[in-house]
């Protein structure tokens, strides 16, 4: 036995965790990222000073942004490893929703450790307490129960053994994993228990790749076999499973085309002759053709979310069939498919094999390659811009098209850049497409994107964000520079939620309340741009700063931001794109409810036109 306070055995317990798949070894939990307050300074923080030489420790600034942090991590770890945060009760702990539920909706490991409220109560309110009259035993913790795939509040210390390999089983399991959250009184953080020695033995959890049921690989093997027009859509389960070598390599045999999601993309390399790139309402104009067209549609790891899917308005062949191959049993089943229930490297190896040597008919492939040809040459127009210009949001991607390697890995969540990055963008490697689209939260770009240069430390971590996005959550910044890392962040002034006006505009709402600008006499916010300086909102908290203005200035700042060993931010502010230099209009549709009665113009005309696209939704049963 082993005499320990609950926070003492946790951290100690924490620290011999491990993951292991293909014979490759890593910890489950990185580190542990922390703020601390009356709810867990004398537990959790007192149990980080005590075992510091076994968890390394993250200092914080925003509870959100350490959620973020370490999703950005466990992501780049391929949810082979994570890292825990610690925050105290009450703001601190409702402070980690918004964390949790991102990382629940995209799947991606993390454990929350909040401080709680005392399990004894030896004060009752104690500061910070939420009192229900109709449930003694509720803190704000339980905000976290909706968006966890865990919960547990540890009453007694001796409830953390159970409890804590619980949580493991859940970080670990790669069709159910998610926000992961233990609930820590705090006079149980600090009380002591005497520790059975086995609680803190090595332990290794193997992360499964579990193979297909043969029936079913059989049905899907001989589906796709038949299929006219087949076409592969993949999805983040691709790169979590390190599947990707599998895909190009059917896809190669095959002739068949793959698209990707937004969590997918990257999946193939884009110049790799069957990648036909983004599918959806962000998608490129010849992979949205031939999901239009599509006979057998093979989903691989995806959620085939409404993007993807264009609301249910993309697949309108009278006879599409799709093959959903996915872990995740409720994946699966989505769009009336059918199902293969497998890990995608095994799913996608054993079709190989079936399906040797089928493949698509000449024409098929002629048809898809002259289109993706089309493509590249709008994408080329949309990135061409002269030195002197002030460039477009496109124009900067593709500056930063020019300087990147394989190496480099780029970070977005929100704006109009998601949307820009997965029509446009050329990806080179396997894991440098980093945009957050399941949540899509603001403000995810900064934190995340240390949790990248954690986990992949040396190579060059792009943080791309808009004004809009950069204000909601700039303040890990300060973690960068206190921790030297080298962190690559790109600024876009557009003055305002520039995604959202446009949004705005399309749907009947006329940009209201989107732009930052001074109030006009009229009321509206139609002034003059506010005087804001993001650049020397950057460097107050420490990070160098290289102003551009033109496309030239542009090409300087990042090439020398690239190389910077320091924490580095390239300004610049974008100019509105035209019909010219703008990325490809939406090549698909995406529901957003238009008022249904207005008395003002643009709405009645926006309604028309949603009433014109909903009729197209299809129920696929």
């Amino acid at each position: 036995m082993t005499r320990l306070t609950a926070a003492q055995a946790l951290v100690r317990f924490l620290a011999r965790q491990y993951t292991e798949r293909d014979g490759r070894r890593q910890r489950l939990i990185g580190a542990t990222w922390g703020i601390f307050g009356h709810g867990n300074v004398a537990g959790i923080g007192q149990a980080l000073v005590e075992h510091g030489e076994e968890m390394p420790y993250f200092q914080g600034r925003n509870e959100q942004s350490m959620v973020h942090a370490a999703v950005g991590y466990a992501r780049q770890s391929n949810r082979l490893s994570a890292h825990a945060v610690t925050t105290s009760i009450g703001p601190g702990a409702t402070n980690l929703v918004t964390g949790a539920a991102l990382a629940t909706v995209n799947r991606l490991p993390v454990l929350l450790l909040p401080g709680d409220v005392f399990a004894t109560r030896p004060a009752d309110p104690v500061l910070q307490q939420l009192e229900v009259p109709y449930a003694g035993e509720m803190s704000v913790n339980d905000c976290l129960r909706p968006v966890s795939k865990y919960f547990d509040r540890i009453h007694r210390p001796e409830a953390l053994v159970p409890a804590a390999l619980a949580a493991m089983r859940v970080l670990t399991d790669p069709a159910e994993t998610g926000a992961v959250t233990l609930a820590l009184p705090q006079d149980v953080q600090a009380e002591a228990y005497d520790w059975p020695e086995e609680f803190f033995a090595e332990r290794v959890w193997r992360v499964r790749r579990p193979s297909p049921d043969e029936g079913e690989l059989d049905a899907a093997a001989a589906v796709i076999g038949r299929a006219a027009r087949p076409l592969i859509v993949a999805g983040g389960g691709v790169k979590y499973s390190g599947a990707q070598e599998a895909l190009a390599s059917l896809a190669s045999l095959t002739g068949i085309p793959v698209a990707s999601t937004q969590a997918g993309k990257g999946s193939l390399r884009h110049d790799h002759p069957q990648d036909v790139g983004a599918i959806g309402h962000t998608g490129t104009a010849v992979a949205d053709h031939l999901a239009r067209t599509a006979d057998v549609v093979l989903g691989v790891g995806t959620r085939w979310t409404d993007f993807t899917t264009a609301s249910g308005t993309l697949f309108t062949h009278p006879g599409v069939r799709f093959v959903n191959l996915n872990i995740a049993a409720f994946d699966s089943h989505k769009l009336a498919a059918l199902p293969l229930v497998t890990d995608a490297r095994e799913g996608l190896e054993q079709l190989h094999a079936l399906l040797d040597p089928h493949h698509v008919t000449d024409d098929y492939a002629r048809e898809y390659a002259e289109e993706k040809l089309r493509w590249e040459a709008r994408v080329t127009a949309a990135y061409a811009a002269p030195d002197e210009a002030v460039p477009t949001q496109a124009q900067v991607l593709g500056v930063l098209d020019t300087l990147v390697t394989g190496d480099d890995i780029l970070i977005n969540a929100a704006g109009s850049l998601p949307g820009d990055l997965h029509k446009l963008w050329r990806t080179r490697s396997g894991d440098q497409y980093h945009v957050e689209y399941g949540y899509s939260c603001m403000g995810y770009e900064i934190p995340a994107a240390l949790g990248v240069c954690l986990a992949a430390p040396g190579r060059p971590v792009w943080a791309l964000v808009g004004d809009g996005t950069y204000l909601m959550n700039p303040t890990e910044i300060v973690t960068a520079v206190q921790e030297r890392i080298p962190l690559k962040l790109v600024i876009l002034q557009n003055h305002g939620y520039a995604s959202i006006g446009g949004l705005s505009e399309s749907v009947g709402g006329e940009r209201y309340g989107t732009d930052y600008r001074f109030r006009a006499p009229d009321g509206t916010f139609t002034g003059a741009p506010l005087p804001v300086d993001l650049a020397a909102n950057a460097e107050s908290l420490g990070m160098r700063v290289l102003r551009a203005r033109t496309i030239r200035d542009l090409r300087e700042a990042l090439a020398e931001a690239r190389a910077a060993t320091v924490p580095t931010c390239v300004y610049t502010e974008t100019k509105t794109a035209d019909t010219v230099s703008g990325p490809p209009p939406a090549q698909a549709w995406w529901d957003v409810p238009v008022a249904e009665t207005s008395t003002r113009p643009s709405a009645v005309k926006a309604r028309e036109e949603y009433d014109r696209h909903v009729t197209a939704r299809r129920r696929h049963l």
